[in-house]
């Protein structure tokens, strides 16, 4: 009997584990800082087993040393800034490792180590980065081997409200972390467009956007998503005049958030004074209020919009020209903002979300004068009641890839993420059981 040690009991983690409880010849261990979460997910499962982890707690980093010491693979579903402290405890017990985040540069550092510990460092395993990957290698493969080469690649990805529940002014709902949504919106971007280098600040980020079709969803907006370029080493796509990767959502988002930014309401760095303040009070104070000048004028003329545009009446219903206290908890604008929209737009009882993923390659070949046109596209619906649509196609992925551990059917040693075949072939073929499945058109 193998065990796997799942770390956190988040909005993503329920659909990973009530997969591998049901392979058989495991066991389960959620360790989760509320105990409770992590009973919920697991149930009466004989095979399941829920206990106290806080690592920021004294002797938490030595209570996470002996429940690692006891595992055969660990899945980290904790903050990024935890992943590495796990990772070197893998190392020094042998033990393989599964994360769904990016890796970062000291994250791919110990790729020697684990190697020659002779474990398995699997990351970048779940939506956007994961099945974006997986879905793009399998195109870029079947291109390359039928002689072709791919001189153009576009790829969007966007958790939103299904249609019948996009139901507030900005068409978007809270499926994971409030913060990271808006701390995304801090990133500067990069991308390659017919050949010309982009390079996007961080505050003109939500200026640049355009209409993204997607097939069987209709029209969306897409904006840049960090540092496209380095994926041109990542997928092998030498010689490609487009390389581009972009985050989705829908229409009016980008022209709020853009204002959000200038506004500098999405500041990160932290205030001591906020807990005395109130939104309105903060608001005032950025936007340079008058003596005696209206506070939703102060902030249009700062802003240079009409005081009832639309972005205004998305800032006025955010509550941000009210004298509303900031929530507790809030050590800076950027988690007073994502706490306040956390209130504003979680996903009510019965309503369920939308994944959108979209690939769309432009391929040459040998003695075709024209172009050729694929595309790739996935789109998941979440569970009335049930789980959401983020959470299954987040986790399902990194409980596949622990699923291979566990049968021996991986071979590799290092870090890794999964651009190769023994990877993706098998976790892509398994998510298509599981009703996960980018539907791919081949134009000619």
């Amino acid at each position: 009997m193998k065990n796997v040690l799942v770390l956190g009991a988040g909005l993503v983690s329920r659909p990973l584990v009530r997969y591998l409880l049901n392979c058989e010849g495991s066991t389960v261990t959620v360790a989760s800082r509320t105990v409770s979460k992590a009973e919920g997910i697991l149930g009466a499962h004989p095979r399941g087993k829920a206990v106290a982890l806080d690592v920021n707690a004294a002797g938490g980093m030595d209570a996470l040393d002996v429940l690692i010491a006891g595992a055969d693979v660990v899945i980290s579903l904790l903050p990024y800034v935890f992943h590495l402290d796990v990772a070197r405890k893998c190392i020094a017990h042998k033990r393989h490792l599964v994360t769904t985040s990016y890796v970062k540069p000291e994250m791919r550092a110990l790729d020697e180590a684990a190697r020659q510990a002779g474990v398995l460092f699997l990351n970048e395993l779940g939506l956007d980065p994961g099945i974006d990957h997986m879905s793009a290698m399998r195109v870029i493969e079947a291109v390359k081997g039928s002689g072709g080469s791919v001189v153009s690649f576009r790829s969007y990805c966007g958790g939103l409200p299904a249609p019948d529940n996009d139901d507030n002014p900005l068409g978007y709902k809270f499926s994971w972390s409030p913060k990271g949504v808006v701390l995304a919106g801090t990133n500067s971007a990069k991308f390659l467009e017919d050949g010309n280098l982009k390079e996007i600040p961080n505050t003109r980020l939500f200026a640049t956007h355009w209409p993204v079709f997607a097939s069987g969803v209709g029209e969306l907006e897409g904006y840049p998503n960090r540092d496209s370029v380095s994926y041109i080493d990542t997928y092998g796509l030498h010689g490609v005049r487009t390389m581009f990767r972009g985050t989705l959502r829908n229409f009016g988002w980008c022209a709020t958030w853009q204002k959000l930014v200038e506004l500098g309401i999405v500041n990160p760095q932290p205030r001591a004074d906020l807990l005395t303040m109130t939104f309105a009070k903060v608001v005032a104070e950025i936007a340079g209020r008058r003596p005696g000048e209206d506070l939703r004028g102060a902030v249009a003329r700062r802003l240079s919009l009409h005081p009832q545009s639309r972005e205004m009446n998305n800032i006025a219903w955010m509550g941000l020209l009210e004298d509303r206290a900031i929530p507790l908890g809030a050590e800076s604008l950027a988690d007073a903002l994502a706490l306040r929209l956390a209130e504003l737009m979680p996903y009510r009882k019965g309503e369920k979300d939308m994944i959108v993923l979209l690939h769309e390659f432009l391929a040459s070949y040998p003695g075709r004068p024209s172009l050729r046109r694929i595309t790739s596209t996935l789109v998941a619906f979440g569970e009335p009641e049930g789980d959401s649509a983020m959470s299954k196609t987040v986790s399902l992925p990194a409980a596949v890839g622990t699923k291979l551990l566990l049968e021996g059917r991986l071979r590799l040693t290092g870090v890794h993420i999964p651009v190769v075949s023994e990877l993706y072939d098998p976790i892509l073929d398994e998510l298509k059981t599981l009703k996960i499945e980018c539907v791919e058109e081949w134009e000619s």
